[in-house]
């Protein structure tokens, strides 16, 4: 299917459409309409079909399901479990990643709604079995619930990596103090406590201890008489590893497309990267927050749930990343295990949402297409592809650009001329065309990224919203 690039503005602009159409007709329009990040003016956009990507972004199975109007849409799988395996289901178990954080968060704002824990109180009150450190800055401004929660507790450990099937896992408090078989390092505060924020897988394993710690249960069994068994998210767990014998699971693959050894990874960090879910599950949960925040939850109180997507420093709730106000308000995670990438959204006021599960590393590429087409056909005022203005720069002048870039602290990134461009691998196996929109700036289409260079040496990336520093570490 071919849009113009009137088309495509004709269909971000039109917020009836999702209105004149069924079901059925609204997922056939996602599955052949999946949108890149960026279009560039005065070109056509064609709409790209989801198995079409599939393919080439060597993801095997996905599962989505569209919530609309505070009700499932429709919910869909595609592709397989495995290589040769069997068709992949809307009640097919994917390891969610990091989207584990804000059911966590749920089932601790439960636990805090019933008095088992504190929001407040500083962290060490409701710890038993281990203790955060103190320092200068925790004696300054306390680490608590809602500081945990909201990535503003100053803990290090951004992820994990898990632990290969059979292989030694480490206990809560081994993985909090670095100590073997973690494979992580220790979780500890090395910044100013409550001010600002920073992403901490690590703060999120503080705080499922502390559930454990204050209702006397092992995780899994808190999240599900707290969240799953009042919301019949059935098939969900956070058991790690996954109960043997446990049918219709989808098995991780690499960005090549390669079954991970063992299936999967083990991720004793529950809270942070051990949820096992389904699309239907998932889109239960959804349904949930969003009717929570209007006073109609099973879980959650309003107060409780508004408070949960009230940002806090950084623009995070309780759990989500929180963006838009009124009936532009959304809730939003992503999460990426080795060999899984999901999403989920929702809109409180609208009562729209979806998530997006994959079983490949490539599968967060794909699941910001199907996000964007999705968007478009249910007319979302988030998440529609950007419009950019490319600029007549010759190949010539762009060839200066090329080499190899290190950004401090997350790697590098090659920039190198082939078929008659100029290319950026961000990955490995993963080049993008770098489009000029100036003399030293570039964009690329399938991410919303933008590259600018001060000199041919030093420049700075964007990506949604945040900015990286780079500089050349080897010639082209």
């Amino acid at each position: 299917m071919k849009l113009s690039i009137l088309a495509l503005g004709a269909l971000l602009a039109a917020p009836g459409l999702a209105q004149a159409d069924t079901a059925a007709d609204r997922r056939q329009a996602v599955e052949n309409g999946l949108a890149p990040a960026v279009v560039v003016e005065g070109q056509g956009a064609g709409g790209r079909r989801l198995l079409d990507e599939m393919r080439d972004l060597k993801v095997p199975g996905v599962a989505i399901a569209v919530v609309r109007g505070g009700k499932l849409d429709w919910a869909q799988g595609y592709g397989v479990v495995s290589q040769g395996g069997k068709a992949v289901d809307a009640d097919t178990l994917f390891q969610a990643g990091s989207v584990s954080k804000p059911i966590a968060a749920v089932a601790a704002l439960a636990l805090v709604q019933d008095g088992t824990l504190a929001l407040d109180a500083p962290i060490n009150t409701s710890l038993k079995h281990w203790t955060l450190p103190e320092n200068d800055f925790t004696r300054a401004a306390p680490v608590t619930l809602r500081r945990l929660l909201s990535h503003t507790a100053g803990t290090t450990v951004h992820g994990f990596a898990g632990y290969a099937v059979g292989a030694a896992v480490p206990s809560v408090p081994q993985i909090l103090d670095g100590a073997a078989p973690a494979n992580s390092a220790a979780v500890r505060v090395d910044q100013p406590v409550g001010v600002s924020y920073r992403y901490s897988g690590g703060g999120y394993t503080i705080a499922q201890l502390a559930m454990i710690d204050t209702a006397g249960k092992p995780f899994p069994a808190i999240a599900r008489a707290k969240l799953f068994t009042p919301l019949g998210m059935a098939r969900s767990t956070y058991d790690q590893p996954l109960p043997a014998g446990t049918s219709n699971v989808a098995l991780a693959h690499d960005e090549t497309g390669q079954p991970i050894a063992g299936s999967f990874h083990v991720y004793p960090e529950m809270a942070a990267a051990g949820l096992w879910t389904s699309a239907n599950d998932l889109a239960r949960f959804a349904v949930e927050v969003q009717d929570a925040a209007n006073g109609r939850g099973k879980v959650l109180s309003e107060k409780t749930a508004r408070e949960m997507l009230t940002p806090q420093p950084g623009g995070w709730g309780l759990g989500f990343k929180v963006t838009g106000q009124g009936k532009d308000l959304a809730f939003f995670h992503d999460g990426s295990n080795a060999g899984y990438k999901a999403t989920l959204i929702g809109h409180p006021e609208t009562g729209d949402g979806a998530v997006i599960l994959t079983n490949g590393d490539q599968g967060y590429q794909l699941g910001q297409e199907i996000l964007r087409g999705i968007a478009v056909a249910y007319g979302w005022s988030d998440n529609r592809p950007i419009v950019r203005k490319a600029f007549a720069l010759p190949l010539d002048s762009q060839r200066r650009f090329g080499g190899t870039f290190e950004i401090k602290g997350l790697g590098t990134f090659d920039i190198r001329e082939a078929e008659g461009a100029m290319l950026v691998e961000l990955r490995k196996g993963q080049a993008f065309r770098l489009i000029p929109s100036a003399d030293r700036s570039f964009f690329i289409t399938e991410q919303n990224i933008v590259v600018t260079f001060e000199d041919p040496d030093h420049g700075a990336a964007e990506a949604d919203g945040q900015r990286f520093v780079f500089e050349r570490v080897k010639a082209p």
